[in-house]
């Protein structure tokens, strides 16, 4: 008979076929999210803005991409209810398949030559529809995973789901790079800029493939045997109100230094002077590095307690805002990529692979994919949605110094430095083998 510390006896196979299903899924759906802020930088300015100041046209484009992040929390209330309700996996199919829906759409769009202002009112409302799919992704990934795990070693599974982002970054990321240096610019601005967004049919329909092939969450199948419950979102907001708002404070830290790191700092450095392709490469370098550190943070979490390692994590991002401007500032290769390595692969990683089983594990099973979804969603908003907009226009503020941006980005690393200090330890073999929340098994197990 297993404990509440060992596998359990469906094990190795199974477990794995579901983080398997979680991370491609994660790919796909943030594919289709990711890729949109890509084409904003490169193609929307001119295809769907032709008829403003380049400038302004590169802020509208932006604008649009911004709009998603604000659609997302409607998605998280939404989607985690239906998630607690019809299941997990049912959940899942259909963000990405909304999701997905929405970016091939932008694959076919007509442009503000063929239709005038309607090209840009249609692109903002797939940007919603996206936004909306994708606030419902990541809650149940992370679930499907982090309750098929043991959970001595849930921390190390559930931080692979996390691997599902930075990979969809990185994809589009030189999906664009290698169309626009293969292709004549007309011909790129014609059709060239399509094609990754209706490859996202094929990476859709994969996604859809794998996650139709993993059984429903266990302890969710548990739950739906038990009488029924509260609406999830009353049983967070009456019994559960310090994990909500502590865990939004605590993912500012995450959701603000990743903007920072692969979008700021970017154009910072083109601000000053410094070839920003340099300051690409140390991204993609240090996403790599990333990848592969995150499973050993997850294992970290297992080891030492969640809580420890993102409180760690998140003083070493406060100690790196400073270096990581100066670095860029230098436009030495050498210091940019090791300070981004350092701010991504430790500073980022730190953060963003614990959130993968503490957040599931601070609320019960029967509102967890709302609790996940809610925390995840709006502290996403508020952190990481306005960011660049608010970065941006200190910058200017600070006649081009970073000084205001330095401290706008610690103070958030601040609120989420309190947030964890009001927040619990939940990793089981830091309490003793118990669970911080229920985690009901069904009969079999």
């Amino acid at each position: 008979m297993p404990t509440d510390l060992e596998p359990r006896a469906d094990g190795t196979r199974s477990l794995r076929r579901t983080v398997a299903a979680s991370v491609i899924g994660t790919i796909a759906e943030y594919y289709d999210f990711f890729i949109y802020g890509t084409a904003s930088a490169l193609v929307f300015n001119k295809v769907f803005f032709p008829e403003v100041d380049p400038l302004v046209g590169t802020l509208a484009a932006f604008s649009t991409y911004a709009v998603g992040f604000f659609a997302r929390p409607l998605g998280g209330l939404v989607w985690g209810h239906v998630g607690d309700r019809l299941g997990r996996k049912k959940t899942l199919v259909y963000t990405l398949l909304l999701t997905g829906l929405g970016t091939f759409v932008v694959g076919l769009m007509p442009t503000y030559e063929q239709i005038g202002l309607w090209a840009a009112i249609i692109l903002v409302l797939v940007r919603l529809l996206q936004g909306f799919g994708v606030g419902g992704e990541q809650g149940g990934a992370l679930l499907l995973t982090a309750e098929a795990a043991p959970p001595d070693k849930r921390g190390f599974y559930a931080s692979f789901v996390q691997m599902g982002s930075p990979t969809a970054y990185l994809i589009p990321t030189v999906l664009f790079a290698v169309l626009e240096a293969q292709l004549p610019e007309e011909a790129f601005l014609s059709w060239g800029w399509r094609i990754p967004f209706l490859l996202s049919a094929v990476v859709v329909i994969i996604g859809l493939y794998i996650r139709m092939r993993v059984p429903e969450s266990e302890t969710f199948e548990a739950v739906k045997e038990q009488e029924p419950q509260r609406a999830p979102v009353k049983v967070l907001l009456s019994d559960h109100r310090r994990e909500v708002f502590g865990g939004m404070l605590a993912k500012f830290v995450e959701a603000a230094v990743f903007p920072l790191y692969t979008v700021f700092l970017v154009s910072y450095a083109k601000a000053h002077g410094v070839d920003s392709g340099i300051v690409l490469d140390a991204v993609i370098i240090a996403i790599v590095a990333e990848l592969i550190l995150l499973p050993f943070w997850g294992k970290l979490t297992d080891r030492i307690g969640r809580r420890t390692t993102f409180i760690g994590a998140a003083v070493l991002n406060l100690v790196l805002v400073v270096p990581a401007f100066l670095a860029v500032e230098s436009g030495n290769v050498v210091l940019i990529t090791l300070l981004m390595i350092a701010g991504l692969a430790f500073g980022h990683a730190g953060t963003y692979a614990p959130q993968a089983s503490y957040f599931p594990e601070l609320f019960p099973s029967s509102a967890r994919y709302s609790g996940v979804s809610v925390v995840w969603q709006f502290g996403a908003m508020i952190a990481s949605g306005p960011f660049t907009v608010v970065a941006s226009a200190l910058l200017v503020l600070a006649g081009g110094g970073f000084t205001w941006v330095a401290v706008y980005v610690a103070a958030l690393i601040v609120l989420s430095l309190i947030g964890l200090r009001f927040l619990p330890e939940t990793a089981p073999n830091r309490r003793g083998g118990t669970e911080y929340a229920d985690w009901p098994r069904t009969e079999q197990n």
